[in-house]
């Protein structure tokens, strides 16, 4: 079974779009951008971890790929607001195995979003969880589930929690309750080595 792009997701297949988004600042400027809006190289400067000029170089190289665009047309360019051309994006390594640059990209991407992502558990659980009030204290946390499937029902078990999120990511802000925050739920799905297989319990 095909996944569908229920979030409305920019698809990267291309081998080099891949490669130029798995660096550290591209990442931080695509979620900065995602997270608050349009925004100059200056202003994202200081989330990212780069000057304002070594900024707007990698904007304008995410540019050349097509994942961020002018937000004003016709703006004064000294003060060039950038925007993300979707909420997020999405990537598929090649099933083809003779496609060795496609699953490359695709491997390194997925090791530089890995690593991007692997402290912020830890970061919230010190941070930000001991200020929550009790009812969103209670509707965080994490689970860990481990399941037997083959790769067409992972497949469909994936295309089944974009059904359930697809309404609340897409909808108009104006129709958010007036309680709502931003919440950030990280997917690890990961399929375990052909070796881990023999003699486990289901």
């Amino acid at each position: 079974m095909e996944s569908r792009n229920h979030l409305g997701d920019i698809e990267i297949s291309d081998p080099q779009a891949m490669r130029a988004l798995a660096h550290p600042v591209r990442l931080a400027i695509l979620d900065r951008l995602g997270r608050h809006g349009p925004a100059t190289a200056t202003e994202l400067a200081p989330d990212v971890g780069a000057t304002p000029s070594v900024t707007s170089w990698h904007l304008r190289h995410l540019a050349g790929f097509g994942l961020v665009r002018d937000s004003e047309q016709g703006s004064d360019r000294r003060q060039r607001r950038w925007e993300a051309v979707a909420r997020g994006f999405r990537f598929e390594t090649p099933r083809d195995p003779a496609d060795e640059e496609g699953r490359s990209a695709a491997r390194v991407l997925s090791q530089q979003m890995f690593l991007r992502h692997a402290d912020l558990p830890g970061r919230w659980a010190a941070e930000v969880e001991p200020q929550l009030d009790p009812a969103w204290r209670n509707s965080a946390g994490l689970a860990s589930t481990r399941l037997v499937v083959s790769p067409e029902e992972l497949a469909a078990i994936e295309d089944g929690i974009e059904r359930v999120l697809a309404p609340y990511v897409t909808r108009d802000p104006a129709e958010r309750q007036p309680d709502a925050r931003g919440v950030h739920m990280l997917r690890y799905v990961l399929p375990e080595a052909a070796a881990e297989q023999p003699g486990q319990a289901p």
